[in-house]
């Protein structure tokens, strides 16, 4: 088997340092966009769903019957330090579903319920990369 001349290892050691030398920023260019994509999709991906209930819907409750429906149409929204992040809406069912960046939010009604106690829970954590259930209820004040 032939033996390659020193010259020639010597181009091809210098021909494979050169491309990897050129695609070396664009290699660290992919890596970054890439890091950048999951970090965004990591923010998209970290929300709330679940369903929003009221009740009291009778005055007495009787075993084996409902005594809670959907609360189709409530308008939650959604606070950081005191100022709106954003506003739900539920649909069908009493289900919402909306994305928010990691952290701690203050959940109230809008308009604010006149009776009851409001609703519960009042405060909510959003975990990093997760879309978390989260069910709520708005008390009626029926008694």
């Amino acid at each position: 088997m032939p033996s390659a001349s020193p010259a020639c290892l010597t181009a091809t050691w210098l021909s494979r340092l050169t491309n990897r030398l050129i695609k070396t920023p664009a290699v660290v260019l992919g890596r970054l966009l890439l890091m950048v994509g999951v970090l965004a999709l990591v923010v998209l991906v970290s929300g709330l769903h679940g369903v929003v209930t009221r009740g009291p819907t009778l005055p007495v409750c009787k075993v084996g019957s409902l005594c809670t429906a959907p609360a189709v149409g409530a308008d939650l929204v959604f606070s950081r330090g005191g100022h709106t992040v954003i506003e739900a809406r539920t649909g069908a069912g009493g289900r919402y579903s909306i994305r928010l960046a990691p952290g701690f939010y203050t959940v109230s009604l809008t308009p604010t319920p006149r009776i009851g106690f409001g609703l519960q829970p009042t405060t909510v954590r959003v975990i990093e990369g997760t879309n978390r259930r989260i069910d709520f209820s708005i008390d009626t004040g029926i008694r």
